[in-house]
């Protein structure tokens, strides 16, 4: 099983980096028919916090997807104008299982059709804007839709990863790959900010 993670020009890193952990280790240790490769038009990538980012294919020669996981962050905005990026979207997951988004990925998955009579979520400031583009938008760590699932912010790319996971082999499976990355999450502060 291919599973192609998207890159463009400012990628938020933890959109990427987190479902590729629950993948790659996935595919390190459990699974060894499953195969993670990145995918962008052209290498380095340089994402939203400033990683550069060296791609495994570019979107001319990068293999078939069975997944296409497809990332948010600030390149979203000029990325649903760009249409190599679109395009190679457009391709990619015409053909594959399953169609993911992470956090403003979800503008790129709606730009390129997937999301069409479809619920969806995204990053939480960006809710009521994917909303006025017609899309029904839930307030979930993540939304499964026919054989499109997409997910909040950054780190609700985890949860999504593991879910689908499950939704390939089984929750016992998926729990296993959670202990392998031991996550486990247990943040120090609430999510309410004061002041």
């Amino acid at each position: 099983m291919n599973i192609a993670i998207v890159l463009f020009p400012q990628v938020e890193e933890l959109d990427f980096a987190g479902p590729y952990e629950v993948f790659g280790m996935a595919a390190n240790y459990l699974f060894k028919d499953w195969r993670v490769f990145t995918v962008a038009e052209s290498s380095p990538v340089k994402g939203t916090c400033g990683m550069s980012i060296n791609v495994d294919y570019t979107f001319a020669d990068a293999p078939d997807a069975d997944v296409v996981v497809v990332p948010g962050g600030n390149g979203t905005r000029s990325g649903v104008d760009n249409e190599a990026l679109i395009g190679y979207i457009r391709r990619a997951g015409a053909n594959a299982s399953w169609v993911t988004s992470v956090c403003t990925g979800a503008f790129l998955l709606h730009r390129a059709g997937f999301l069409e009579g479809k619920r969806a979520t995204t990053y939480w400031a960006s809710r009521q804007r994917l909303a006025d583009e017609g899309v029904p938008v839930l307030e979930e760590r993540w939304v499964h839709d026919g054989n499109v699932i997409t997910a909040a912010g950054v780190s609700a790319g985890i949860d999504m990863a593991l879910y689908l996971v499950g939704q390939i082999k089984s929750p016992d499976e998926a729990r296993r790959v959670q202990k392998l990355i031991e996550y486990d999450p247990a943040p120090p502060y609430g999510l309410e900010v004061r002041g």
